[in-house]
């Protein structure tokens, strides 16, 4: 009701402006198509001699016939939703509204005159009332786009004009005109537009809503310098990765804030109509598309199902819950050693997902007792394994750790998914565990293992997903370049020319779920990342993003391989021979290579035997379990050396 009273008191006045244009436009048609003249007349001794201007009986006919036109028009202009349109806003589609409008109204008068017979207008009158009709009515309502304009343009000038930032948007096409329209009408943007740059040269020297486009992407510098620019806004959502990637490290030497606006689908999918301007993050920086999932293909895997996700509390576990409610499984399950994070996550799914059947249980993938009895329980449909130990230098120097941890809590999964019927495992695995070097990168190499041995005795489908650093995760390097940063410096890299293959928490997630989906049994995923990057080239957009100068503002300091660390990392080994095509254009299939099972099960019973207790024999294992593992941890955990006894402390 409200709201109906609101609408009531926006749209009555305009009906009022409405019929008082209606009205004088017809008027006025008379009076120009009659000389000018209202009506005189020629009078002499007492005797009309003449008369000049609108003949009377046209009169009686305007007056007559008028206030069933204002009817037609007012009706006609409800129709056409006049009334529901909020004019400060207009642009081409409400000049198209009006155009419309009026000329099915006028239209309709014209029909009704004729159908009258007499009294009716001439046809010069109905033309020039059309006219003056349709120029009066899109005057009134533009009129509140432009006072909305001045206002803008009077707080600007106002004082508080040192509050708003000298803006340069780079692209000159659809979505750069929306910027500099949203920015020139909405003072919230707190953003004056003053140039713009483009690749196109047909573009350069015209004008985008009063703004100038004076060059590509290499004036960049120039122009920012010169139009005293303190905020660059990428508007080229379209365009390449690569290009764009290319065009933010020009801007990222410019000192200025950069600002970047999202794709036409995230647009859609956020369910927004404003254009959301955000803050340039590392990701984009990346130089290669987003992956976005096949939602009918995973869809029905997902929907209705009993889904588990062991080390759900962690960074990828978590955004891998946050996806697969979105496909409204019968059942999700969090099982996590942490507690903190489990606790953070259930209320945030809770809240985001209030119909969602959550179990939040709390334990570890070491202890079977504990897993069986969750299995038996909830019966997952599909597993999706992502509790391990992650952090190199760590399990260099815990190695029994890694094991214990990443291969028998691994093989406890894939044993109970096995016993109690689940239709699908997916293991999150790594790059690391390609030609390992460090305990960590092996011990996931085993993970797989243990997924090709099951693929083949289960019925269930066992799967792994092999993929590079994830962005932002915990323990990544990003969050440790920020902390960095924000302490002013400097910024640690172990090495000029170490490179990694990067992704987004989202797309690591994406990839998980999307394999899932595509799982027949034993296969390895593996995602096309693009090219590896620097991780000082990281570092270095990172400080600039940040606002500083590298190495003059926060200074880069190399600090030296780490034990278990190597320049670069591989997604195949060679002995898998090249990649498979998958559906999915960015996701591959590493061929699965033939081990001895036989010997592969006693050596992971020898493994668990030595485990915690005697690293050296450990690692000798390891070593017959993964041949191409170069890695030496055996004398870094103190608490698994032999003892005098012969026995460790575990």
């Amino acid at each position: 009701m409200k709201n109906r009273r609101v609408s009531l008191l926006y749209s009555v006045p305009q009906m009022l402006v409405d019929i008082v244009c209606i009205y004088f436009s017809y008027f006025l048609a008379f009076v120009l198509r009659f000389d000018g003249l209202v009506y005189k007349a020629v009078w002499q001794d007492g005797v009309l001699l003449s008369t000049r201007g609108v003949p009377l009986y046209y009169w009686d006919s305007y007056f007559e016939l008028m206030p069933w036109c204002v009817i037609v028009c007012i009706l006609t202009f409800i129709v056409a939703k006049f009334y529901n349109t909020m004019w400060q806003f207009a642009s081409l589609d409400e000049l198209l509204q009006i155009f419309f409008g009026v000329t099915a109204a006028n239209i309709l008068m014209v029909l009704m005159g004729y159908a009258l017979g007499n009294p009716r207008f001439p046809n010069g009158v109905y033309v020039m009332g059309y006219l003056l009709m349709l120029f009066l009515l899109g005057v009134f309502r533009f009129s509140f786009r432009l006072i909305r304009r001045q206002r803008r343009k009077y707080k600007l000038s106002s004082k508080d004009k040192a509050e708003f930032n000298r803006v340069m948007v780079i692209g000159a096409g659809e979505m750069g005109s929306m910027v500099i329209k949203e920015m020139k009408t909405a003072p919230e943007s707190k953003g004056i537009p003053v140039v713009a740059i483009d690749d196109d040269k047909t573009k350069r020297g015209t004008r985008i809503h009063g703004v100038r486009v004076v060059g590509g992407r290499e004036s960049i510098p120039k122009m920012a310098l010169r139009y005293n620019v303190d905020q660059i806004v990428l508007a080229i959502p379209s365009s390449k990765k690569k290009d764009q990637q290319d065009i933010l490290s020009i801007c990222a030497k410019t000192g200025c804030s950069l600002k970047t606006v999202p794709a036409l689908y995230e647009i859609i999918e956020n369910d927004t109509q404003n254009i959301s301007i955000r803050d340039v993050d590392i990701v984009d920086l990346l130089g290669r598309d987003e992956i976005r999932l096949n939602v009918e293909e995973i869809s029905d895997y997902l929907k209705g199902k009993s889904v588990l996700v062991t080390g759900g509390g962690g960074s990828i576990g978590s955004e891998l819950c946050r996806q697969i409610a979105f496909f409204s499984p019968a059942r999700l399950v969090i099982f996590d050693i942490y507690e903190n994070n489990a606790y953070d996550l259930q209320n945030e799914l809770l809240r985001q997902f209030p119909n969602l059947n959550l179990e939040v249980l709390i334990g570890s993938v070491r202890d079977k007792k504990r897993l069986e009895r969750l299995f038996e329980i909830c019966k997952p449909d599909v597993v999706f394994h992502a509790a391990a130990h992650k952090h190199v230098p760590l399990m260099e120097l815990s190695p029994g750790e890694a094991v214990k941890n990443n291969v028998f809590g691994t093989l406890n999964v894939a044993q109970a998914a096995d016993k109690y019927g689940t239709k699908r495992m997916v293991l999150i695995s790594t790059d690391k565990a390609v030609n390992p070097t460090n305990i960590m990168g092996a011990t996931k190499r085993i993970c797989e293992l243990i997924i090709q041995y099951y693929s083949r005795r289960s019925k269930t489908g066992f799967v792994a997903v092999r993929f590079g650093n994830v962005l932002g995760s915990n323990g990544s390097v990003i969050p440790l370049f920020k902390r960095q940063i924000a302490s002013g410096g400097p910024v640690t890299v172990t090495h000029p020319d170490i490179i990694r293959y990067f992704m987004t928490i989202p797309e690591a997630a994406r990839l998980v779920i999307q394999a899932g989906g595509m799982a027949r049994g034993g296969e390895i995923f593996v995602l096309d990342m693009g090219e590896p990057v620097r991780i000082v080239d990281l570092a270095r957009n990172l400080i600039r993003l940040s606002g500083f100068e590298p190495d003059e503002d926060i200074k880069i300091v190399y600090t030296g391989l780490r034990p278990g660390e190597k320049l670069y990392e591989e997604l195949l080994l060679d002995s898998e021979g090249g990649c498979e095509k998958t559906s999915h254009e960015l996701i591959y299939i590493g061929k699965p290579i033939e081990f001895d099972e036989e010997a592969f099960l006693d050596n992971l019973e020898e493994l668990r035997k030595y485990m915690g207790i005697d690293n050296k024999k450990m690692m000798q294992v390891i070593h017959k379990l993964v041949p191409n593992y170069t890695g030496h941890a055996e004398k870094s955990d103190l608490l698994a050396e032999p003892s005098e006894s012969g026995k460790g402390i575990e």
